[in-house]
């Protein structure tokens, strides 16, 4: 019989391979790449991801390795912009390659679709980004000729799905803006996409960053399917959640006990530790997840952490002289859980904001 593991264990078991239990001085490539690429949709959100993991950690570092192309940031899982490491891009993109091609064929809604040949798009779009980097508007506007009817958005989202491209700097620099520009992978590291994907490797990194874990979490975290057939020969093992369903693990994945005290962190919008599994329960209750993904456009809010699960939102305003970050709790928090957040609150503002007077307030729950 299998091991059952409790949410709990989950939960403490998550953060340690996240991170979060506690903080590490895992150089920034490494973690990167331990944590399977962080989410990157807006320029900041890697940093804070970073910041509650690391230390000592310095955000400058992590730009010059952005400026040097040991990370990138590209359209990776779930056809949304990520930051990975330059040697990764080469398995998780190959891997995901096959699914951006189907995500390609829908971005057109059905009323509106016109059938193009998606293999002419790539094209076009490849040798237009391979020389000098271009804006998204750019892309959509050169391709929109070859394509009648078709809009120039829709072309351009098409393009970053079909073509592997870097966003490339001095977007996403810290402290940084500018529009984004699109420059093909190859012409940035040098070299193209193998031609298969190591689908095992693939699942065992997952499994590192976030297992134990169902199929069904792999699946929803990558967005792959079949993902069965490439276990064998894994030498994985099986615990069981409460629900009684099949965990797979790594066979050298340290189980956290349930009881292991659990510091408050705050996390970025996006954070991929609420996003890497179907069943989210080990980081965060059905009542926070409703309130969670209860949003417009699917921009997600910054969180925070009390013993290990969500607890709240947190966002910071910020004017001429002053940074405010207000706490938002879904539930009422004692004073010892509200003092450990608040402290975290004035760490962040140092980072985001360190020649501003720093203000955490909080809101009822």
């Amino acid at each position: 019989m299998s091991t059952t593991l409790s949410t709990r264990t989950l939960n403490r078991t998550l953060l340690a391979r996240q991170m979060l239990l506690r903080r590490t001085d895992m150089p920034v490539v490494a973690a990167v790449e331990h944590l399977g690429g962080l989410q990157a949709q807006a320029p900041i959100p890697p940093y804070l991801a970073l910041w509650a993991r690391l230390e000592p950690y310095d955000v400058d570092a992590l730009s010059k390795l952005i400026l040097d192309r040991s990370l990138v940031r590209m359209t990776l899982w779930r056809g949304t912009l990520h930051l990975i490491s330059a040697d990764d891009v080469f398995l998780m993109r190959t891997a995901l390659q096959p699914e951006l091609d189907k995500w390609a064929k829908t971005v057109m809604p059905p009323a509106t679709r016109v059938e193009i040949d998606l293999a002419e798009l790539a094209r076009i779009a490849r040798e237009y980004v391979d020389s000098e980097p271009r804006a998204v508007a750019e892309i959509g506007t050169h391709l929109a000729p070859h394509f009648p009817g078709v809009r120039a958005r829709e072309l351009s989202t098409q393009a970053q799905m079909l073509v592997p491209m870097v966003q490339v700097p001095p977007r996403g620099i810290w402290g940084v803006g500018g529009v984004p520009q699109n420059l093909a992978m190859a012409t940035w590291l040098g070299r193209d996409l193998p031609s298969e994907a190591a689908l095992p490797e693939v699942i065992t990194r997952y499994l590192r960053a976030f297992g134990p874990a169902t199929l069904a979490d792999v699946q929803a975290w990558s967005k792959l399917t079949g993902l069965k057939a490439h276990t064998a020969g894994l030498g994985l093992v099986e615990y069981r959640n409460e629900d009684g369903k099949v965990l797979l693990d790594v066979p050298d994945g340290v189980i956290v006990p349930e009881d292991v005290p659990a510091p408050a962190r705050l996390l970025p919008s996006f954070d991929n530790v609420l996003l890497g599994h179907a069943d989210r329960r080990r980081i965060m209750s059905e009542d926070a997840r409703a309130r969670w993904g209860a949003v417009r456009n699917g921009v997600f809010p910054p969180t925070f952490l009390v013993d290990g699960f969500v607890h709240g939102t947190w966002n910071v305003v910020e004017s001429k002289d002053t940074a405010t970050l207000t706490i938002q709790p879904y539930f009422p928090t004692v004073e010892e859980d509200l003092a450990d957040v608040v402290r975290e609150a004035k760490a962040v503002l140092k980072v985001m904001a360190p020649t501003k007077e720093h203000v955490v307030t909080e809101r009822p729950a």
